[in-house]
C-alpha cells in the first residue's frame, strides 16, 4: 500500500459517523458491502463495490475527497480525486 502526502489532508475533520449505514442505501432500502466514512462531514456511504458507491458520489458531490473505512480493522485513508490512499 503506498501511502502519500496529499493536499486534500486539509479537509479532514474530527467527524463522527451521522448514521450506522450507508444513508442513501438506508434511504432506498437497499444493501451494501462496506461502509466509508467522510473525513469532513461525517457522511456515512457505501464503497464501490456496493452497487450505488455512494461514497464516491458523496465526494465528487459535496468536495469532500477523503474517507476512511468503517470496516472492523481496518485503519485506512483514501482521497477520491488521487485515487491513493493517505
Amino acid at each position: 500500500m503506498t501511502v502519500r502526502t496529499d493536499p486534500h489532508l486539509a479537509l479532514v475533520r474530527p467527524v463522527g459517523p451521522r448514521a450506522l449505514g450507508c444513508e442513501e442505501c438506508l434511504r432506498l432500502g437497499s444493501p451494501w458491502v462496506h461502509l466509508r466514512l467522510c473525513l469532513t462531514c461525517g457522511h456515512v456511504g457505501c464503497c464501490d463495490s456496493s452497487p450505488h458507491r455512494h461514497a464516491r458520489r458523496h465526494a465528487a458531490a459535496e468536495g469532500h475527497p477523503i474517507v476512511a473505512s468503517m470496516e472492523p480493522g481496518e485503519d485506512w485513508r483514501w482521497c477520491f480525486v488521487h485515487e491513493a490512499f493517505v
